[in-house]
Order: structure tokens, then sequence, then C-alpha cells
């Protein structure tokens, strides 16, 4: 029986090449790119977020710059436009390609996790707020045990909407399940090249602009909480222009934590392999782009 898809993903840490390689397969294939991004969304947020629209040349890009700096764009918002986007590329008889680190974001469209659009409950909100930050987490696991997203759990404002979520799921009918045939790539460094491409990505958003990013967005009126909440990037240099760091300090421990979180992510693509997402594994240093159509060459694409 011959094996067909109709979608690629490609997956990886931070820095490791996956918006060229993207790129590369979308001309190969005729395909349109789909960021899994979860900052990339946001529009005057560019070097922060690695977007390098620049690269993307002709090829069509989807959910990126589609939200407000300052905004939330959560996680239901994600699925609902991701899977509408792919929808759309296959009715032009297009390759959708996801391209992202974002692995939560991977995770919930490959799963197609149970996820539904609950309004804030001001009665709800004023029953729970004589609880305290245990007792609304005890309840919170007792309705949803496996938790997405662990930082829900630690601020009270993301425990107490985490809460009202789980509440609404519980009562929603399960939606109709999105069905697609993705063919899932992932993009694999050595640790050592891996925090050497960290280290000289950083310089050079950091020679383009990236210092006056962060300053123009607050001037623009996004807080200084808010920056810090959209990742290490905005954080640290939040932190240089309040004063906190000196540009050498923000240099050297931002580079050090988005090692970190490199890392991190690699552990996330771990877990979803273990809880049954099939990724290949694409040596980047060898030609991954001829690796992938190796793989692509045995399936049928079917659209």
């Amino acid at each position: 029986m011959i094996k067909t898809l109709d979608a690629l993903v490609i997956l990886g840490a931070t820095a490791g090449g996956k918006t060229a390689l993207a790129v590369a397969a979308a001309r190969h294939f005729g395909g349109e790119i789909i960021s899994a991004d979860s900052r990339q969304v946001y529009r005057g947020m560019d070097l922060g977020t690695g977007k390098d629209l620049a690269e993307y040349g002709e090829i069509p890009y989807h959910l990126i710059d589609i939200a407000e700096a300052g905004s939330e764009y959560n996680l239901f918002q994600f699925q609902r436009d991701c899977y509408a986007a792919i929808t759309t590329i296959r009715q032009r008889r297009a390759l959708p390609i996801i391209c992202g680190g974002t692995g939560l974001y991977l995770d919930a469209v490959l799963k197609g996790y149970h996820l539904v659009e609950v309004a804030e409950n001001p009665q709800l909100r004023e029953q729970v707020a004589s609880l305290s930050d245990e007792q609304l987490r005890q309840r919170l696991l007792e309705l949803k045990p496996r938790q997405h997203n662990r930082t829900d759990l630690d601020d009270r404002d993301r425990l107490v909407r985490a809460y009202e979520i789980a509440l609404g799921e519980t009562t929603a009918a399960p939606a109709e399940p999105f069905v697609w045939r993705p063919l899932v790539f992932g993009l694999r460094w050595p640790r050592v090249v891996q925090r050497r491409r960290i280290a000289v990505r950083l310089n050079e958003r950091l020679e383009q602009g990236m210092i006056a990013e962060v300053e123009g967005l607050y001037t623009a009126g996004v807080s200084w909480e808010q920056l810090e909440f959209y990742g290490l990037e905005y954080r640290y240099i939040a932190h240089y222009l309040q004063g906190k760091l000196r540009r050498s300090e923000m240099v050297q421990q931002l580079a050090v934590a988005i090692g970190q979180f490199a890392k991190r992510q690699e552990t996330f693509f771990r877990r979803m392999e273990k809880h049954g997402v099939q990724i290949i594994s694409l040596d980047a240093q060898k030609n991954p782009f001829a690796q992938l159509c190796s793989y692509v060459q045995q399936y049928r694409i079917d659209l």
C-alpha cells in the first residue's frame, strides 16, 4: 500500500536553521509555511523572535504578525488558526509546511488536544477568590491531571484562568478530530555546535538593532512585565534598559539562558516522541534538505 502525506512539519531547537530548511522544502514541493512559534504572531517583535522574514522570499507564510504586541495569543487560538491555515493551503493544492520550535503548539496540533474557547466567568472567579493557590491547584489537577503548561500552576492569574478553562472543557462537546497525515522532521545539532550558533545569532541580532526593538515596544506601551513574559531576549534586554544589568552581563547571561532554553526544547521533543509522535531525525550538519527529500520520496503527496 502506498504511503501518503499531506503536510510536513519541521521542528527543532532555536538557531537550528528550521526556516531555511522549510523555505527550501516549500520551493521544491510547492508549499506554504505555517509558523509554529508562540512569539512570531506578534507585530513589531521581529529580531527578538527570529522571524527572518527576508528568508521567505516569494514563499507565502502564515501565523506571523497576526496579533498586537501586548495582547495575549494562546494555545487554543494557535490550534484553531493552524488547522484553518492547513485547510486553506490544501484547498490551493499547495503543501502545508509547519515550521517552529514551540513544542506545546506543535504537540497540540499533532495530537489534536481537546481545547475549547471559554469566556471569563466573573461568578466563578468570585467563588474561588478565597481559595489558596494550593487548594486551587488541587481542584485544577483533579479536573485535568495532565497540564500542558506548567506555568499555569505557579502564577495566580494563570491558575484561575486554567481552572476556568478546565471547567469549560468538561462540559463542552468534543470537536470533530482534524484529519491530516503529516510527516514530522526534527533538526538535530551536537550541543556544542548549537551553543556556538546561538552565540553567533545573538550577536548578529544585537548588531541589527534588537535593543532598539525592545525599547520601541516599551515606548509604544508594552510594559516591562509584558516584555518579560514574551521570552528571554525581551526579558534580559528589558533588565538592561532598566539598569539592572550592564550590557556585557546582559549578553553573557542571555546567551547562557538561550542555550538552556534550547536544551528544554529538545527535552520536550523527546517527550513528544515517547508519547507517540514519530519524529524523523535529520543530521543538521549533513545536508538536511537532501535527507528530507529522500524520506518524502517514499510517500505520495495527497492534497
